[in-house]
């Protein structure tokens, strides 16, 4: 196993992680049933075997299968948890009510205490606020996560879906009223999503962020069997969820460099587009999902590949995007003379 800090922490975590969104039943949401696949002895097996491999960060959230994923992680952890990191989240709805929802500081706070019941524990590592919530003022979200930090119920705290923007401007506020910074940013990265590389890994690096991702294989797409012949995957899981857009037919160009690469490496093409991540600036950890003890097995294995910069170079340059405004302005106008000094 592979291991870096959270961001500029001492919070050491491995750079593969287990998700737990695969624990619980789908209920009353068929949709989700595509997702939802293990019981407790299938979530026992998985987070044994990942801590055999070297797993020590384990992620969740409150929505997941209604709170049972979190009450499902903390029963597999058992007596291990203290050997371990989890992250959780908040945010997304909770039950019909209008306040079983959002970013306020009851929400976040009734939240927390009802994760920590779930999963069994007395802290949480890295608390996130898993959504923008538009009506709660941003003060009074960062002023809730602060409260719960210095209460030592949770150690750092972060957010996930929030764009650039948002993040710089939350560190403001935190900086100008002596707030705990966020020290995590779990986000959605990938060979055929590299979106966040426009703003949010630039802030990241500068922030001393660290990047947690989720959906790494883009739903399973980037396992390689979603093809231009058989677009259905042979029915896999995007067949019943398919929440991520991207440009399939670049997706398909950047399969087929995957599979030249995992064929040069002797790998499988989900652990070449693991591997790939774990390469790039700010990316602390990179969440894999498995609902079997193989699937797990393959997913790990990208801890262990060490990608040649050919192998980087040609993954860069088939899932590369055009650069937005102003990052296309910037090169244009570089100044050469200036550099050229500079670089002796």
């Amino acid at each position: 196993m592979q291991y870096a800090r959270l961001g500029e922490t001492g919070l050491v975590v491995s750079k593969l992680a287990l998700g737990s969104m695969t624990f619980g039943a789908a209920r009353d949401r068929p949709m989700m049933a595509a997702i939802y696949k293990l019981d407790q002895a299938g979530a026992d097996r998985l987070t044994a075997e990942a801590i055999d491999a070297g797993v020590n960060h384990f992620n969740s959230a409150d929505v997941y299968s209604s709170g049972d994923s979190e009450t499902m992680l903390g029963k597999a952890l058992g007596a291990r948890r203290q050997d371990v990191v989890i992250s959780t989240k908040v945010g997304n709805r909770m039950g019909p009510g209008l306040l079983q929802a959002g970013l306020s500081r009851r929400r976040i706070v009734e939240a927390a205490e009802a994760s920590l019941k779930r999963l069994g524990t007395d802290y949480i590592d890295v608390y996130l606020a898993h959504r923008v919530d538009p009506h709660t003022p941003l003060e009074e979200t960062l002023e809730a996560f602060d409260a719960l930090v210095r209460q030592g119920k949770v150690r750092y705290a972060g957010f996930s879906n929030w764009p650039a923007w948002m993040a710089a401007t939350a560190r403001g506020i935190q900086q100008q009223r002596g707030y705990e910074p966020f020290r995590a940013a779990e986000m959605y990265y990938s060979l055929v999503g590299r979106d966040l590389e426009a703003e949010v890994v630039p802030w990241a690096e500068q922030a001393g962020c660290g990047l947690i991702v989720w959906s790494p294989l883009a739903g399973g797409f980037l396992s390689g069997k979603y093809t231009r012949e058989d677009p259905s995957g042979g029915g896999g899981r995007l067949s019943g969820f398919d929440m991520i857009p991207f440009d399939r037919e670049q997706g398909y160009r950047i399969v087929e460099v995957l599979k030249a690469v995992a064929e040069r490496q002797g790998a499988t093409p989900a652990a070449i587009a693991l591997a790939w991540l774990m390469t790039r600036p700010a990316v602390s950890s990179v969440l894999v999902g498995a609902s079997s003890s193989q699937q797990l097995a393959a997913n790990l294995a990208a801890a262990a590949i060490r990608l040649t910069d050919q192998d980087v170079a040609e993954l860069d340059q088939v899932s590369a995007i055009a650069p937005r405004y102003p990052g296309w302005f910037s090169p244009i106008v570089r100044d050469g003379p200036v550099e050229k000094a500079l670089a002796g």
